[in-house]
């Protein structure tokens, strides 16, 4: 039961509310089972989610699930990182929210995606205008979000899979579409961490700004909490 006397089933748990202006929003936690490569996400939003929903309710998923799914992921042990990997991660500004891409293996899997030439352009460009405007960020709006959304091996990720690096899930967009028919509503695949959120696939009646807004203190829990998709619903007054 939460604060408003609502009851949820077990597998659901009322996480802090938030307010985005003058709205109020309920975050409710969904936990699953452990998610592996081929998992169908499809059945498993029909059977955990769909029956709880209401109208107006957005579903967001981590994208990280969704990469697993697709076995979008490489163990760190059998990444062979080039010198030039080590070179643009020891450059990196250090960060109070993690390592980020100043983990070398990052920063190899982020030359791979994006190729050498773009990553070494989004390096020495985000470098200039750090130092010279004091403008953060570039390296990663140059090199694109295909490069930021790369997660990589930490102790915070429920093992195994906190020994992998973990790349963007491949077309979002229309895996936003699928999981919405099987959930029966609006859903999103989201980049949520301490940073912010950011919104990678979403269906037609999303407010991705809104959502970004919802989210942007990251609720899910990907750790032993085991819930990577959540539901954010308007508080309205009781009538």
């Amino acid at each position: 039961m939460d604060e408003r006397g609502v009851s949820w089933p077990e597998h659901i748990q009322a996480g802090s509310p938030i307010s985005c202006g003058e709205r109020t929003f309920d975050r409710l936690l969904v936990r699953t089972p452990m998610i592996h490569q081929g998992a169908d996400l499809e059945q498993m939003l029909s059977a955990l989610v769909r029956p709880w929903l209401a109208p107006g309710d957005m579903v967001f998923i981590s994208e990280k699930v969704v990469a697993i799914s697709q076995g979008r992921l490489v163990k760190g042990d059998q990444i062979q990182v080039r010198p030039l990997a080590h070179f643009l991660s020891a450059r990196v500004m250090k960060s109070s929210h993690g390592l980020g891409h100043r983990n070398p293996l990052v920063m190899e899997m982020a030359l791979r995606e994006a190729g050498t030439a773009r990553i070494v352009f989004a390096a020495a460009a985000g470098g200039f205008t750090k130092r010279l405007l004091g403008r953060s960020g570039d390296f990663y709006r140059l090199a694109g979000r295909r490069v930021a959304a790369i997660d990589g091996t930490n102790r915070v990720t429920i093992p195994p899979y906190g020994d992998y690096v973990v790349l963007m899930p491949t077309d979002p967009e229309g895996v936003a579409r699928r999981l919405a028919r099987a959930v029966g509503g609006e859903l999103a695949v989201v980049d949520v961490n301490d940073v912010g959120a950011e919104v990678l696939g979403a269906s037609s009646g999303i407010d991705r700004d809104l959502l970004r807004q919802a989210t942007r203190d990251n609720p899910l829990g990907q750790g032993h909490q085991q819930t990577p998709i959540g539901i954010v619903r308007e508080r309205r007054p009781a009538s």
